[in-house]
């Protein structure tokens, strides 16, 4: 089997996907409610769209082709507030977060659609576990070359991006530890983790002949890359981030993303080496531990210091880029998060510390993803 052609996107364009949970308003445990809400968003004119995820508690949104921050958050505004207005006439919630807090894996239900099924019978209670959340950014390449040289030069960025998007502080009830638990999960599957180091198209597609050969992948889903390529749209796709509580930060997020590629295709910071990944997963280790106090390498230097310390230099180098691209109000807001509480998973800790209920953090989240204002029932 060949890989299709890389299809023509026009450069640094954006994509956002946010896999969401379905929860009810009793006890705002998870809810197999995709198909009632599917039914009932059927009559909704969306800037994108709204999907089925691989259990039926999950449901996935997505923009249209974006330039900039602003557009993002105009299309994913117009998309929640549709799912909100649907979800509340089912008496549903919608939340952000990478995992839920506290329901458990084995009572969730598998959507009825032919790859799900597929991957059930696969990866057997991998898939249900599956049940995670994430926020995946799709940024156009001029080409397919560029695409890998962009890929691994914002591999370096993977644990800064884990550590500010962190939403996942617990899982089946309890504390992990993590800011990030959720990539726990993903990195569970045999085919997670990074890309192979090359930087030319010709090489990648040498690589996924063997690997098809094997008969192990069929297809680039098959991968659960942190970062892969879609040839189909022209584009990479980032894929460590934990979906945000806010679609303001799910925007911010993106446009992020935008600016360090700009950065990247423009000012060559850097050298990409294989050695570049050295102390990768010790750096994305940190990330889904401590957040932004976790160590980071300088896969240049061996320098040791804090994401937040390095976030902030690299904040500092995008300025320019965040001017052309019209991204300053989403650094200002990265800055400001880094300020305040550094991630969703801080914020988290912080409610079941004064509530004392995992059903309260639930109910809070759904509040925020709504764009209500958060009532305590205290």
């Amino acid at each position: 089997m060949s890989l299709e052609p890389f299809a023509t996107s026009k450069p640094l364009t954006m994509g956002v996907e946010l896999e969401l949970q379905i929860v009810n308003r009793h006890d705002y445990d998870l809810m197999p409610g995709s198909k009632d809400l599917l039914r009932v968003m059927k009559g909704e004119t969306l800037p994108g769209d709204v999907t089925p995820e691989i259990t039926d508690s999950m449901i996935e949104l997505c923009t249209n082709v974006c330039t900039n921050y602003e557009q993002v958050l105009e299309q994913l505004t117009i998309t929640r507030d549709a799912l909100v207005r649907s979800a509340d006439k089912l008496n549903l919630g919608l939340s952000g977060g990478g995992t839920h807090p506290y329901q458990h894996w084995s009572k969730q239900r598998i959507f009825d659609k032919p790859r799900f099924q597929e991957i059930s019978s696969l990866y057997g209670y991998l898939s249900k576990q599956f049940t995670v959340f994430g926020q995946h950014v799709h940024i156009g390449c001029e080409g397919p070359d560029h695409a890998l040289r962009l890929l691994h030069g914002l591999s370096r960025f993977i644990p800064h991006l884990i550590a500010l998007s962190a939403s996942s502080p617990y899982v089946q009830g309890n504390d992990t530890g993590f800011h990030s638990a959720r990539l726990n999960s993903v990195f569970a599957f045999p085919l997670s983790g990074r890309a192979p180091f090359v930087l030319t198209w010709d090489d990648f597609l040498v690589f996924f002949e063997k690997m098809t050969h094997t008969g192990v992948v069929k297809s680039m889903k098959d991968f659960y890359w942190d970062i892969r390529p879609k040839p189909e749209y022209g584009t990479i796709e980032v894929r460590v981030l934990d979906t945000p509580l806010t679609i303001e930060k799910a925007s911010a997020l993106a446009a992020l993303i935008q600016c360090l590629a700009r950065w990247i295709s423009h000012d060559h910071p850097f050298e990409l080496h294989e050695d570049d990944y050295l102390p990768y997963t010790f750096n994305r280790f940190q990330a889904c531990r401590f957040g932004l106090d976790g160590t980071f390498v300088d896969p240049k230097t061996g320098e040791h210091r804090s994401l937040r310390e390095d976030l902030n230099v690299t904040l500092h180098a995008l300025e320019p880029h965040a001017v052309a691209l019209k991204a300053e109000p989403a650094l200002r807001y990265v800055r400001e998060e880094m300020r305040w509480q550094g991630n969703d998973a801080t914020w988290a800790r912080g409610v079941v510390e004064k509530e004392q209920l995992l059903n309260e953090l639930v109910r809070q989240q759904c509040e925020r993803w709504a764009g209500r204002p958060v009532a305590n029932t205290r």
